[in-house]
């Protein structure tokens, strides 16, 4: 007679192990950042609008330098050749559009 066996699926990666209090901790810093990025943001997009239509823009909202590009992909590097690969979250990237959005929203 054959046996069957009846494995259990599990998540392919474990679950996290920061606590649900540093990722709310961390994505209330998040938030913060893209809050005075939107700032930045806003003052510089009628001026590069003009120009640069749909090019993807990152924005470091401290010092006000930004980084612009029309790939993502692009834009990507042009942050790691600027700032190294670090695991602190410095810029956020925007589009130079009339939302800012860089992908579509599904409502």
């Amino acid at each position: 007679m054959t046996q069957l066996f009846h494995t259990r699926r599990t998540r392919i990666l474990e679950p996290s192990p920061i606590a649900p209090e540093e990722k709310s901790r961390r994505q209330e810093k998040r938030d913060a950042l893209a809050a005075k990025c939107r700032v930045v943001f806003e003052r510089l997009r009628p001026q590069l609008i003009k120009t640069h239509y749909n090019w993807h823009i990152a924005i470091d909202p401290d010092t006000e330098q930004y980084l612009i590009d029309p790939t993502l992909k692009g834009i990507t590097q042009k942050i790691r050749d600027a700032y190294g690969n670090l695991n602190e979250v410095k810029l956020t990237i925007f589009r130079l559009n009339d939302t800012g959005t860089c992908g579509r929203l599904w409502v």
